[in-house]
């Protein structure tokens, strides 16, 4: 017999019995985004409404299926591209914190200028970037690097900065020097702070090497020129389906990084994304 911690003092419970732990978070979604395809097929069959200007759940589906292999590497090349672009705001943005946090005036100098990159159409930049690099690969990932590397210096910041001052008094004791304070006690505090800005960054840079691939033309194998392609000739079910696999590619990514970040933080440095903001 063992007293379970939630309980008040004088509630016993038999720790012979399995805690049933909630799970509505995992299927709930899955049960309304069924609901909502049940939905949107009634509609479209009550009121007989045309494929050619809003297509059923089951038309997507198939036109999913016929263009398959063409998702495939549209997805493939995408990824790629939003993987590369990234990496570049990964590296960028957390050097750029780390010159932030060791410098208030660097700060007050510069993060308008961060801001202020976030505040600017992509739509704006894309053109610009396409027109000076060209109609490849690198200036798709630029793209996308520019669209993902404003939340990763903002996070990473707020991580380096939010340190306990007990702490920092004691490497002051310590004599410790600015390399190490950063090393050892900022760094490690700030990785959940940086992981969620890597998750926040992924679909960002989704959505930027889309839309580089977009203004690249249609030519490029990936996402956006299939979108383009699938718009210009107005077949709806297989736009809509580019759309359902560019929207399940994006969750997908922000999935596989959020529990990417709960495994490294809570094996090598025993935290968790949890502990952000506490």
């Amino acid at each position: 017999m063992t007293q379970h911690p939630s309980t008040s003092p004088g509630t016993v419970l038999d720790s012979s019995q399995p805690v049933r732990r909630p799970r509505a978070e995992l299927w709930i979604p899955f049960a309304v985004f069924g609901m909502f395809l049940c939905v949107w097929q009634l509609v479209v069959t009550v009121w007989s409404i045309s494929p050619v200007l809003f297509p059923g759940p089951l038309e997507v589906g198939a036109a999913l299926w016929k263009i398959r292999t063409d998702l495939f590497v549209a997805v493939c090349r995408t990824a790629f591209a939003a993987f590369c672009g990234l990496s570049i705001s990964i590296v960028l943005g957390t050097l750029i914190a780390f010159a932030f946090s060791q410098s208030s005036a660097i700060r007050r100098a510069f993060y308008p200028y961060a801001v202020l990159l976030q505040t600017v159409p992509i739509i704006a930049i894309a053109p610009v970037v396409i027109v000076t690099l060209g109609r490849g690969f690198l200036s798709i990932s630029l793209v996308a690097s520019i669209l993902s590397l404003f939340p990763i210096i903002t996070s990473t910041t707020t991580g380096l900065l939010q340190v306990d001052a007990s702490l920092l008094d004691l490497f002051r004791l310590n004599r410790a020097t600015r390399l190490q304070t950063l090393l050892r006690l900022r760094v490690p505090s700030a990785l959940p702070y940086l992981i969620s800005g890597i998750r926040i960054s992924s679909g960002s840079a989704i959505v930027g090497a889309i839309v580089g691939e977009f203004f690249v033309g249609s030519g490029t194998p990936g996402l956006g020129a299939l979108i383009q392609r699938k718009s210009a000739s107005l077949n709806m079910s297989e736009l809509y389906a580019t759309v359902f696999v560019s929207t399940l590619l994006g969750t997908f990514v922000f999935a596989g990084i959020t529990a990417l970040g709960e495994a490294i933080l809570s094996r090598w440095f025993g935290m968790s994304l949890n502990e952000r903001g506490r």
